[in-house]
């Protein structure tokens, strides 16, 4: 390019999902208007993206037919797949930039929206920082997917998930079953890893399936009965709102008790998450229930703390009339929490014919472990000093046992308005058998908006500043408390235990 010679410009074209008429109309001004019309093609030479925008060609116009060396084949190339087409992109970056600077506008041709799963993507990141650049979006496949479906993708608080079917099963059925709606892309190949992700998800029923949309050879279906010899590249599958297509009700109800974690939707695992959406009905404690998003259609059966039987006996009668029912636990629902008190009353002979499972949660006792370091790094206990459903000789044996047995102890339910003398009583028993100055760390509303956690000393722990939403983690002999340069003081748990 000479000192006077104006660069070109690069052009990013999105055409729509196949049909000529869904180009936009700035799309169809900067195909006529370039000098320069580049499009990506396999070895065969056919391409979809010119034949989109054929009608405005002029025929005067030159053509850079890009040509991918390898598209799933195997290659020598000595950087493999992704060296090879790493060098074919940097090949026809360079052709295109001799253009540019010869003061040619390029008009690279993208089939959807150049940034959206794009091959222009790659010309981009090349050339966008070296020539003046305009991208024009196109319609996705997915919209033109959803409107020839004829459904909504997603409303109101619905979430949509763009996946590529590429992912391993166990991701893709991860995110499938924590999403409200999605669209699965890239199937060809991929197309019974996804068929196996969406059954292991609970979304088989719900899938559809779009292949070639707007385009000739169009076709739509039920996903389960697609015969995955039949599928192509250009194919997506879709779960679309259940707000619009709610699933139908089961012959046989289920219980599931799911554990939210300690708090927040940072604390849920893709399997809960799945879950609660999918629930006809959800049941427990209010405060438990106020943490779980509202969604249109799903009933709420709140109630108080102290009623674990009749709850679950609540949830087990709606799900004998085929409902689908979540039981919503905080923390892990095996851990102190609703899964026994389902379990018990679900094993009366009257409810055996009642599917029940247990969706595990994040713990308090982890998630308080991992605030401070991890004093959890060697074996310990776990211990409630709530002595409403226990005497309290039977919680004084269990910490003597672990603390002759030098276990670091997490302590749950230390203390509430009608309890105020475990957290001493604890205290004092524990000072027999441990060091004045053995870590203690107090964490209150892990995960939540008022969290505090911080580190005392075992003679120090003042009962007053401990209630029920504060666990206790009390160090062994072993463990150590250690202020790192001018941070917080970090505890830690060696996993080695010395010998003698």
């Amino acid at each position: 390019m000479t000192d006077q010679q104006q660069p070109g410009t690069l052009y990013g074209v999105g055409l729509g999902p196949g049909d000529p008429e869904l180009l936009t109309l700035r799309a169809a001004r900067a195909i006529a208007e370039a000098d320069v019309i580049a499009y990506h093609s396999a070895r065969h030479g056919r391409s979809i993206a010119r034949s989109i925008a054929a009608p405005h060609l002029t025929g005067e116009q030159i053509e850079e037919k890009l040509v991918y060396p390898i598209t799933v084949e195997t290659t020598d190339h000595p950087g493999g797949y992704r060296g090879a087409l790493e060098e074919f992109y940097e090949e026809a970056a360079a052709r295109l930039a001799a253009h540019l600077d010869a003061g040619r506008s390029v008009a690279v041709l993208a089939e959807g929206d150049p940034f959206f799963y794009g091959s222009y993507q790659h010309m981009h990141k090349r050339l966008a920082h070296r020539y003046p650049t305009e991208v024009i979006p196109g319609v996705t496949s997915i919209s033109a997917s959803a409107a020839r479906l004829g459904t909504p993708l997603c409303e109101d608080q619905e979430v949509l998930t763009i996946i590529p079917g590429t992912l391993p099963e166990e991701e893709l059925t991860a995110r499938l079953a924590a999403t409200d709606s999605a669209v699965v892309m890239k199937l060809g190949r991929t197309f019974p890893t996804v068929r196996r992700a969406l059954e292991r998800a609970g979304r088989l029923d719900e899938a559809r399936y779009v292949e070639r949309a707007t385009m000739a050879g169009e076709r739509t279906a039920v996903l389960a009965e697609v015969d995955p010899q039949t599928v192509p590249y250009f194919s997506v599958a879709v779960l679309p709102s259940r707000l619009n297509h709610p699933k139908p009700e089961p012959e046989h109800g289920e219980v599931v008790v799911v554990g939210t974690g300690p708090a927040g939707p940072l604390w849920l695992t893709a399997e809960a998450r799945g879950v609660l959406t999918a629930a006809t009905d959800l049941v427990g404690y209010t405060t438990y229930l106020d943490r779980v998003p509202v969604r249109p259609g799903q009933l709420r059966h709140g109630s108080d703390n102290k009623v674990e039987s009749e709850r679950a006996e609540f949830a087990l009668e709606l799900a004998r009339r085929g409902r689908r029912v979540v039981v919503v636990s905080s923390g892990d629902p095996g851990v102190f929490a609703m899964a026994t008190a389902v379990l018990e009353v679900a094993c009366e002979e009257r409810y055996h014919g009642v599917p029940v499972r247990i969706v595990p949660g994040m713990t308090a006792a982890h998630a308080a472990a991992s605030r401070a370091g991890a004093p959890l790094g060697h074996d310990y206990a776990v211990v409630s000093l709530s002595d409403r459903l226990k005497p309290w000789s039977v919680v004084a044996e269990r910490l003597t046992a672990a603390a002759r047995a030098d276990l670091v102890l997490a302590l749950y339910n230390p203390g509430s308005k009608s309890r105020t003398t475990q957290v001493a009583s604890a205290r004092d028993l524990l000072l027999e058998h441990r060091a004045p100055d053995t870590p203690v760390v107090m964490a209150r509303d892990v995960g939540g908006p008022t969290e505090r956690v911080r580190t005392v000393r075992l003679a120090e722990l003042d009962p007053a500043e401990v209630d029920m939403r504060t666990i206790l983690l009390i160090g062994s002999s072993q463990t150590q408390a250690v202020r790192r340069g001018e941070g917080d003081e970090v505890v830690w748990t060696p996993r080695r235990y010395p010998e003698g």
